[in-house]
């Protein structure tokens, strides 16, 4: 059997269909040049943020250290050994805050910077995806420092009740800031697999078959990211991790598809 011939209105053959988009020529220096756009409006962005949250960097702290606080002796507090450390302390605190306020801007120039390799059908997702990860990272942020932070300033300082304790405001500023970031960023799994799952690049099956690899690397994210050695803290980061893990299978199960041949 011949072959069909797509004919156009004049009657002449047409050549074939065209791509759904053309991927931009860009060098590597053009690359470069995106990433260094992209990079400049984040810190702005930042420095925003931080500008924002500075008039408001002692009771974002004050905050912060209630997860410490209610565990201490009663009449104990933070402590501080250099003169400038309260100083550079509400520096770093409001450029923390910053980050989440600036979240949104961040993930929209990430977006921006990929989605010229995407194809157009899947362009429609940038507004849920910029969306959805700043309200995961968000809630990452709250769980960090509602559920997991608490939990670990009382099993340490239940630990060393025999001691003196003088906890200074940079170590422990240092120990929950990591937390609530990196619960933050841990909570950004299960977008991560529902844009791999539309795009085809990840299915249910492949998803449970690495679940074993996904366990171990769980553990191994939480052993590098926490500020301290224990296995109590990179438990408590590493079950969260592994039970997002198994909700993205499920987001997958719901939502992924087979990619469209180009």
């Amino acid at each position: 059997m011949a072959d069909t011939i797509n004919v156009t209105a004049d009657g002449l053959p047409a050549g074939p269909p065209e791509p759904e988009h053309e991927l931009p020529k860009m060098s590597f220096l053009d690359h470069l040049e995106e990433l260094r756009r992209r990079l400049i409006i984040s810190i702005i962005a930042l420095g925003v943020g931080f500008l924002v949250c500075w008039g408001f960097a002692d009771r974002i702290f004050m905050q912060m250290e209630k997860p410490l606080s209610k565990w201490l002796p009663k009449g104990d507090h933070l402590a501080y050994t250099r003169l400038t450390a309260p100083f550079f302390l509400y520096m770093k605190v409001a450029f923390f805050a910053g980050i989440f306020i600036a979240a949104p801007v961040i993930l929209l120039q990430i977006w921006l910077f990929i989605s010229p390799g995407l194809y157009k059908r899947e362009r429609r997702w940038a507004a849920p995806f910029i969306i959805g990860a700043s309200l995961m990272f968000i809630l990452g942020g709250w769980f960090g420092f509602a559920i997991i932070l608490p939990g670990t300033c009382k099993f340490f300082v239940e630990l060393g009740k025999d001691f003196k304790q003088v906890v200074t405001v940079d170590d422990y500023f240092s120990f929950a800031s990591m937390i609530v970031l990196s619960a933050g960023l841990i909570f950004e799994t299960p977008i991560l697999i529902f844009f791999l799952a539309r795009l085809g690049i990840v299915t249910p099956a492949f998803l449970i078959k690495k679940m074993k690899f996904a366990i171990v690397g769980a553990f191994i994210v939480a052993a590098i990211i926490t500020p301290t050695p224990d296995m109590v803290t990179q438990t408590a980061l590493a079950l969260p991790m592994i039970g997002l893990y198994l909700l993205g299978v499920g987001i997958a199960y719901l939502f992924g598809k087979k990619r469209e041949a180009a």
